[in-house]
Protein backbone atom coordinates (compact mmCIF):
# COMPACT_ATOMS: atom_id res chain seq x y z
CA UNK A 1 0.00 0.00 0.00
CA UNK A 2 2.82 2.39 0.87
CA UNK A 3 4.49 1.59 -2.46
CA UNK A 4 1.32 2.26 -4.44
CA UNK A 5 0.73 5.61 -2.73
CA UNK A 6 4.27 6.78 -3.63
CA UNK A 7 3.81 5.62 -7.20
CA UNK A 8 0.50 7.43 -7.64
CA UNK A 9 1.91 10.64 -6.17
CA UNK A 10 4.91 10.54 -8.48
CA UNK A 11 2.78 9.93 -11.60
CA UNK A 12 0.36 12.72 -10.62
CA UNK A 13 3.25 15.12 -10.17
CA UNK A 14 4.72 14.20 -13.55
CA UNK A 15 1.43 14.59 -15.35
CA UNK A 16 0.68 17.89 -13.67
CA UNK A 17 4.05 19.24 -14.67
CA UNK A 18 3.51 18.21 -18.24
CA UNK A 19 0.10 19.84 -18.34
CA UNK A 20 1.15 23.20 -16.87
CA UNK A 21 4.51 23.93 -18.53
CA UNK A 22 6.53 23.19 -21.57
CA UNK A 23 9.70 24.53 -19.90
CA UNK A 24 12.95 23.09 -21.20
CA UNK A 25 14.07 22.64 -17.55
CA UNK A 26 11.11 20.42 -16.69
CA UNK A 27 12.14 17.03 -15.33
CA UNK A 28 12.42 14.18 -17.74
CA UNK A 29 9.58 11.70 -17.31
CA UNK A 30 10.67 8.64 -15.37
CA UNK A 31 10.23 5.22 -16.80
CA UNK A 32 7.70 3.13 -14.83
CA UNK A 33 10.16 0.26 -14.44
CA UNK A 34 12.87 2.54 -13.12
CA UNK A 35 10.39 4.21 -10.78
CA UNK A 36 9.27 0.87 -9.49
CA UNK A 37 12.87 -0.21 -8.88
CA UNK A 38 13.63 3.04 -7.07
CA UNK A 39 10.57 2.76 -4.90
CA UNK A 40 11.44 -0.83 -4.09
CA UNK A 41 14.95 0.19 -3.09
CA UNK A 42 13.68 3.03 -0.89
CA UNK A 43 11.10 0.74 0.66
CA UNK A 44 13.79 -1.81 1.48
CA UNK A 45 15.98 0.84 3.11
CA UNK A 46 13.03 2.20 5.05
CA UNK A 47 11.98 -1.25 6.30
CA UNK A 48 15.60 -2.00 7.24
CA UNK A 49 15.80 1.26 9.21
CA UNK A 50 12.51 0.49 10.96
CA UNK A 51 13.67 -3.05 11.80
CA UNK A 52 16.97 -1.71 13.11
CA UNK A 53 15.10 0.80 15.27
CA UNK A 54 12.81 -1.96 16.57
CA UNK A 55 15.80 -4.13 17.42
CA UNK A 56 17.54 -1.30 19.26
CA UNK A 57 14.33 -0.48 21.13
CA UNK A 58 13.83 -4.16 22.06
CA UNK A 59 17.42 -4.38 23.28
CA UNK A 60 16.87 -1.25 25.38
CA UNK A 61 13.71 -2.66 26.89
CA UNK A 62 15.47 -5.93 27.63
CA UNK A 63 18.35 -4.14 29.38
CA UNK A 64 15.93 -1.99 31.39
CA UNK A 65 13.90 -5.06 32.39
CA UNK A 66 17.07 -6.82 33.53
CA UNK A 67 18.07 -3.82 35.67
CA UNK A 68 14.58 -3.66 37.23
CA UNK A 69 14.68 -7.38 38.01
CA UNK A 70 18.12 -7.00 39.58
CA UNK A 71 16.90 -4.04 41.69
CA UNK A 72 13.83 -5.97 42.83
CA UNK A 73 16.05 -8.87 43.86
CA UNK A 74 18.27 -6.56 45.95
CA UNK A 75 15.23 -4.97 47.63
CA UNK A 76 13.87 -8.43 48.43
CA UNK A 77 17.21 -9.39 50.01
CA UNK A 78 17.10 -6.28 52.19
CA UNK A 79 13.54 -6.98 53.38
CA UNK A 80 14.19 -10.62 54.19
CA UNK A 81 14.80 -10.96 57.95
CA UNK A 82 17.48 -13.44 58.91
CA UNK A 83 16.08 -16.43 60.73
CA UNK A 84 17.30 -16.73 64.33
CA UNK A 85 19.98 -19.27 64.89
CA UNK A 86 18.66 -22.44 66.46
CA UNK A 87 20.72 -23.45 69.47
CA UNK A 88 20.49 -27.16 70.10
CA UNK A 89 19.37 -28.10 73.60
CA UNK A 90 21.87 -30.33 75.32
CA UNK A 91 20.40 -32.57 77.98
CA UNK A 92 22.08 -31.93 81.35
CA UNK A 93 24.19 -34.63 82.81
CA UNK A 94 22.15 -36.54 85.32
CA UNK A 95 23.68 -36.35 88.77
CA UNK A 96 23.60 -39.44 90.95
CA UNK A 97 20.85 -39.37 93.60
CA UNK A 98 21.78 -37.69 96.86
CA UNK A 99 22.70 -40.19 99.59
CA UNK A 100 20.58 -38.18 102.05
CA UNK A 101 17.56 -37.89 99.73
CA UNK A 102 15.24 -35.00 100.61
CA UNK A 103 16.75 -34.53 104.08
CA UNK A 104 18.70 -31.39 104.95
CA UNK A 105 22.11 -31.29 106.60
CA UNK A 106 22.70 -30.06 110.14
CA UNK A 107 25.95 -29.31 111.91
CA UNK A 108 26.73 -30.41 115.44
CA UNK A 109 25.71 -26.91 116.62
CA UNK A 110 23.18 -24.66 114.85
CA UNK A 111 21.29 -21.43 115.44
CA UNK A 112 17.63 -22.41 115.89
CA UNK A 113 14.82 -19.83 115.98
CA UNK A 114 11.75 -20.61 118.13
CA UNK A 115 8.70 -18.71 116.94
CA UNK A 116 6.83 -19.05 120.26
CA UNK A 117 9.48 -17.02 122.15
CA UNK A 118 10.64 -14.96 119.12
CA UNK A 119 14.30 -15.69 119.75
CA UNK A 120 17.24 -17.64 118.33
CA UNK A 121 19.42 -19.99 120.40
CA UNK A 122 22.72 -21.77 119.94
CA UNK A 123 21.51 -25.34 119.84
CA UNK A 124 23.16 -28.69 120.39
CA UNK A 125 22.14 -31.19 117.72
CA UNK A 126 22.40 -34.45 119.65
CA UNK A 127 21.73 -37.80 118.00
CA UNK A 128 22.32 -39.45 121.36
CA UNK A 129 19.30 -37.77 122.97
CA UNK A 130 15.80 -38.93 122.14
CA UNK A 131 13.74 -35.82 122.93
CA UNK A 132 14.31 -32.05 122.57
CA UNK A 133 14.62 -29.66 125.50
CA UNK A 134 14.52 -25.87 126.11
CA UNK A 135 16.13 -24.09 129.05
CA UNK A 136 13.27 -22.63 131.13
CA UNK A 137 13.21 -21.18 134.65
CA UNK A 138 10.47 -20.56 137.22
CA UNK A 139 8.23 -23.20 135.67
CA UNK A 140 4.69 -22.90 137.07
CA UNK A 141 1.76 -25.10 136.05
CA UNK A 142 -1.78 -23.73 136.04
CA UNK A 143 -5.16 -24.49 134.57
CA UNK A 144 -6.96 -22.45 131.92
CA UNK A 145 -10.34 -23.30 130.38
CA UNK A 146 -10.07 -26.84 131.65
CA UNK A 147 -6.62 -27.43 130.10
CA UNK A 148 -3.16 -27.63 131.63
CA UNK A 149 -0.96 -24.63 130.91
CA UNK A 150 2.57 -23.66 131.93
CA UNK A 151 4.20 -20.30 132.69
CA UNK A 152 8.00 -20.11 132.36
CA UNK A 153 10.91 -17.71 131.97
CA UNK A 154 13.43 -17.82 129.09
CA UNK A 155 16.67 -15.85 128.65
CA UNK A 156 15.99 -14.79 125.05
CA UNK A 157 18.81 -12.19 125.02
CA UNK A 158 21.43 -14.16 126.94
CA UNK A 159 21.94 -14.58 130.65
CA UNK A 160 23.22 -11.00 131.00
CA UNK A 161 19.73 -9.64 130.17
CA UNK A 162 16.50 -10.16 132.15
CA UNK A 163 14.48 -13.24 131.26
CA UNK A 164 11.07 -12.95 129.59
CA UNK A 165 7.97 -14.75 130.76
CA UNK A 166 5.87 -16.87 128.40
CA UNK A 167 2.78 -19.04 128.67
CA UNK A 168 1.91 -22.10 126.61
CA UNK A 169 -0.49 -24.99 126.64
CA UNK A 170 0.96 -28.27 127.95
CA UNK A 171 0.77 -31.03 125.35
CA UNK A 172 1.79 -33.77 127.78
CA UNK A 173 4.36 -34.66 130.43
CA UNK A 174 7.50 -36.77 130.04
CA UNK A 175 9.85 -38.36 132.52
CA UNK A 176 13.54 -37.89 131.80
CA UNK A 177 16.25 -39.79 133.65
CA UNK A 178 19.70 -38.26 133.37
CA UNK A 179 21.66 -41.06 135.10
CA UNK A 180 20.80 -44.60 136.09
CA UNK A 181 21.02 -43.71 139.79
CA UNK A 182 18.98 -40.48 139.50
CA UNK A 183 15.24 -40.26 139.88
CA UNK A 184 13.23 -39.48 136.76
CA UNK A 185 12.34 -35.85 136.22
CA UNK A 186 8.71 -35.06 135.18
CA UNK A 187 8.71 -32.25 132.65
CA UNK A 188 5.92 -30.38 130.83
CA UNK A 189 6.06 -30.53 127.01
CA UNK A 190 5.01 -27.69 124.71
CA UNK A 191 4.60 -27.61 120.93
CA UNK A 192 6.97 -25.24 119.09
CA UNK A 193 7.64 -24.00 115.55
CA UNK A 194 11.32 -23.91 114.65
CA UNK A 195 13.34 -22.29 111.87
CA UNK A 196 16.86 -23.38 110.90
CA UNK A 197 18.11 -21.24 108.05
CA UNK A 198 15.59 -21.66 105.23
CA UNK A 199 14.02 -24.75 106.80
CA UNK A 200 10.95 -24.76 109.02
CA UNK A 201 9.72 -27.59 111.20
CA UNK A 202 7.54 -28.33 114.21
CA UNK A 203 8.49 -30.34 117.26
CA UNK A 204 7.75 -30.85 120.96
CA UNK A 205 10.06 -29.29 123.55
CA UNK A 206 10.22 -30.34 127.17
CA UNK A 207 10.94 -27.51 129.61
CA UNK A 208 13.74 -27.92 132.14
CA UNK A 209 16.47 -25.97 133.88
CA UNK A 210 19.57 -26.34 131.68
CA UNK A 211 21.67 -23.74 133.48
CA UNK A 212 24.34 -26.36 134.16
CA UNK A 213 24.62 -27.21 130.44
CA UNK A 214 26.47 -25.37 127.67
CA UNK A 215 23.56 -24.87 125.26
CA UNK A 216 20.08 -23.57 126.17
CA UNK A 217 18.38 -25.69 123.51
CA UNK A 218 18.88 -29.33 122.52
CA UNK A 219 17.33 -31.12 119.54
CA UNK A 220 17.19 -34.90 119.74
CA UNK A 221 16.51 -37.83 117.43
CA UNK A 222 12.73 -37.38 117.32
CA UNK A 223 13.15 -33.98 115.71
CA UNK A 224 15.71 -35.12 113.14
CA UNK A 225 13.93 -38.35 112.22
CA UNK A 226 13.05 -38.44 108.51
CA UNK A 227 13.94 -34.76 107.91
CA UNK A 228 17.64 -34.20 108.67
CA UNK A 229 21.07 -35.77 109.00
CA UNK A 230 23.94 -34.51 111.13
CA UNK A 231 27.51 -33.79 110.09
CA UNK A 232 29.30 -33.62 113.42
CA UNK A 233 32.37 -32.11 111.74
CA UNK A 234 30.52 -28.87 110.95
CA UNK A 235 28.79 -26.14 112.94
CA UNK A 236 26.39 -23.31 112.07
CA UNK A 237 25.78 -24.51 108.51
CA UNK A 238 22.58 -22.48 108.17
CA UNK A 239 23.62 -19.19 109.76
CA UNK A 240 21.44 -17.26 112.22
CA UNK A 241 17.96 -15.76 111.91
CA UNK A 242 17.59 -12.28 113.40
CA UNK A 243 15.47 -12.17 116.56
CA UNK A 244 12.13 -10.41 116.27
CA UNK A 245 12.15 -6.79 117.51
CA UNK A 246 10.23 -6.37 120.75
CA UNK A 247 6.87 -4.62 120.47
CA UNK A 248 6.13 -1.37 122.35
CA UNK A 249 4.06 -3.31 124.90
CA UNK A 250 7.07 -5.42 125.85
CA UNK A 251 9.43 -2.49 126.30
Amino acid sequence: MFKQIICIAAIATALGGCATTNDKNAPIPVDATALDASLTKQETKLIAAINQCDEAQSAGFAALTAKIDDLNAKVADINVKPEPAVVPVVAPVQCPPSPIGDKFMLGAVEHVYIDEVKASFETRIDTGAESSSLDARNIILFERDGSQWVRFDVFTQGKQQPAKTFESKVERFVRIKQDAEDKSDRRPVIHAHLEIGEYKAETDLNLSDRSHLEYPLLLGRKFMQDIAVVDVGQTFIHGKKQDAKPSKENK
